[in-house]
């Protein structure tokens, strides 16, 4: 006989899996191929370059267009340094809380998801409900990338999707997009007393830092008061830097890290471009002059574009009609809303939980939160089940 889940168990077992980013995914996706199969429903894979980790897709209901996605990533960030009480994989409760890493971002809406199967299967739905769980969204959303077009590949078109972000169940209807960058430059080492034919990779750092800090600024003085986002302009910063080899000597290597957070009407090609072109035409000229050897690299480590407002788009209206939120709600974080925004689906971000506890040690949802969001997929499978065209 099929086992039944209740949420709460669900996010025991899912949290069980230590799916931190650096490691393989695979033993939960497993079990929940295992678990869809029990119930007759197939899956999908999308795998990974190295086959060590894998994105799942489902559907239950008709197979045509116009179904819902219920996406979540199976990912965690890392616990290593963090002060928890307890085994961080072995769900605990307290005072109404579970507590563990992924609780609330974002297993909790995975185990909902996935404990309401039976429910969606007994339904006479008149639309597909996909589920979708994607891996390394927390390194750059790189498994969504490969796992949103082989599941429109391989299924029906769906008109909304529902990333369950931890939002307090609130409709979150955009988010900034982030750009990750590295420096690397290659200076000309010299000792400080001639200093005039060196070249200090560090001062070369500290123009481009001082480029970035300067745009920073120039959004701010130029921003519009009506933004909803807070800050409400796109921010330039530099969150590492190492570099130099002495203090006589004028340093010969140095890179930095940099993440620039998007309005979503911004796109990050653009910034890029002009990073590129002040590199190009203010500071390596000067560098090459005095040796030619002197380089400045950057690589793109990651993107995940920002998710636009739709107004009055079909996810959003379908998200409120279901929650009865109609305040406007947007957040500075990314998450994979913006990939599937990018295919041309109308997207949202909601689900239980809250950010706030979100990457902390003693990770917690409130049970109540996992509630509130099986009411929500009761009411969403109500719609599916009175689609007349």
């Amino acid at each position: 006989m099929s086992r039944t889940y209740t949420p709460r168990e669900m996010l025991e077992k899912l949290i069980s899996f230590n799916t931190v980013s650096d490691r393989s995914n695979l033993d939960l996706i497993t079990f929940v191929e295992d678990y869809l199969s029990q119930w007759g429903v197939a899956s999908g894979r999308a795998l990974d370059e190295t086959g060590q980790k894998a994105a799942l897709y489902a559907l239950i209901g008709p197979d045509i267009d116009g179904g819902t996605v219920l996406s979540a990533h199976t990912d965690v960030v890392p616990v290593a340094g963090q002060n928890w009480s307890q085994d961080p994989f072995s769900a605990w409760e307290e005072n109404g809380r579970l507590y563990g890493r992924g609780a609330a971002d974002m297993k909790g809406f995975a185990a909902t998801v996935l404990a309401k199967v039976p429910d969606f299967l007994n339904a006479p739905l008149r639309r597909p409900i996909h589920i979708a769980l994607s891996y390394d969204e927390e390194t750059g959303c790189d498994g969504a990338r490969v796992l949103i077009p082989e599941m429109l590949a391989n299924g029906p078109r769906p008109s909304v999707v529902i990333v369950g972000e931890p939002t307090s169940m609130k409709v979150v209807t955009g988010h900034k997009g982030i750009t990750v960058l590295k420096t690397r430059i290659q200076g000309h080492p010299v000792h400080s007393s001639q200093l005039h034919r060196g070249v200090s990779a560090i001062s070369a750092a500290a123009r481009l830092i001082g480029w970035l800090d300067a745009r920073t600024a120039e959004n701010r003085a130029k921003a519009d008061p009506d933004c909803p986002f807070e800050p409400p302009y796109t921010t330039l910063h530099c969150g590492t830097i190492s570099g130099g080899q002495a203090h006589n000597i004028t340093a010969q290597h140095c890179e930095f890290v940099t993440d620039i957070r998007l309005l979503p009407s911004e796109h990050a090609k653009d910034w890029v471009a002009a990073y590129r072109a002040f590199i190009e035409n203010e500071v390596l000229p000067g560098m090459n002059a005095i040796s030619p050897d002197c380089a400045i690299e950057v690589r793109e480590l990651a993107y995940v574009p920002g998710l636009g407002e739709e107004p009055d788009g079909l996810a959003e209206t379908t998200a409120r009609r279901l929650t009865g939120d109609n305040s406007r709600n947007v957040v500075v974080y990314a998450t994979e809303g913006g990939i599937f925004q990018d295919h041309g689906l109308s997207t949202v971000v909601c689900g239980p939980g809250s950010i706030d506890q979100a990457h902390q040690p003693d990770e917690f949802i409130e049970l109540s939160e996992l509630d509130r969001c099986a009411a929500f997929l009761d009411k969403l499978i109500d719609r599916m089940s009175q689609f007349d065209s």
